[in-house]
């Protein structure tokens, strides 16, 4: 009964969100501060699941300047979990085939986000130089997942490079954003659901890895997120065991 109630919720909401949300953004389509303000709105949906998401980011975070967001990517629940810390003016890159998703695509192109053709080589290499250029122009952050696909309890995946490739040439930091395990955790019809900790980590330089090459700078990130899962991981186990949600 929980399931059918929580699925009814969930649909009606995200359905309004995206069709007024819709409505909303034709008065300034394309504005990327649009991303953060709906994803934060997906992000509420946490409560309707019975997850507490505790959010962790520097001091400083509000004032980052252009930069790259990486983030671990796990299943469907990243967008009520690491929606929740999208900065302002940041948009997402994404697969090509999400704009065929009723009312959630016409959104998410609508919100400014960047739609890739993973596919198609030429195409997507050409995705990375829009991003380096839009770098250059505007004020604006691109959030991106690495691993390239959901994890679904693999762990964290080997990084594809495309990230890192713009970074270094946009000359901008990258941001890794690191989110607890969510895999098997939510349970529809179990009323709560414990906590997933969503902590943005210290900026990376690049600058320091010009001269080195993009994988190097793709291993580095890759290893301090790991770490940082881990850690997450067991400081969660630890906190509900001892009801210290």
């Amino acid at each position: 009964m929980l399931l059918i109630l929580r699925a009814i919720i969930i649909i009606i909401y995200s359905i309004l969100v995206c069709v007024f949300g819709s409505i909303w953004c034709l008065f300034s389509p394309r504005n990327p501060r649009h991303v953060a303000t709906f994803g934060h709105l997906f992000g509420r949906l946490s409560g309707v699941l019975g997850v507490k998401v505790e959010l962790r980011k520097p001091p400083e975070a509000a004032n980052y300047g252009n930069a790259i967001y990486i983030a671990n990517h796990q299943n469907n629940y990243d967008m009520i979990t690491a929606a929740k810390i999208v900065q302002p003016t940041t948009v997402t890159v994404g697969k090509k085939s999400l704009l065929w998703i009723p009312f959630f695509g016409q959104l998410y192109w609508l919100t400014g986000n960047l739609l890739i053709d993973r596919d198609n080589r030429a195409k997507a290499h050409g995705t990375i130089g829009e991003i380096v250029g839009q770098f250059k122009k505007k004020r604006i952050s691109f959030w991106m997942f690495p691993e390239g696909t959901r994890s679904r309890g693999r762990g964290l995946l080997p990084f594809k490079t495309g990230a890192f490739h713009a970074a270094v040439a946009a000359g901008v930091p990258i941001i890794p954003i690191v989110v607890s395990n969510t895999h098997g955790k939510i349970n529809m019809n179990r009323w709560k659901n414990g906590l997933v900790i969503v902590e943005m980590l210290p900026p990376v330089d690049t600058a320091q890895f010009e001269t080195a090459s993009v994988r190097k700078l793709a291993t580095h990130c890759r290893e301090i997120m790991s770490a940082k899962l881990e850690e997450l991981n067991a400081e969660v186990a630890e906190r509900e065991k001892n009801g210290k949600i």
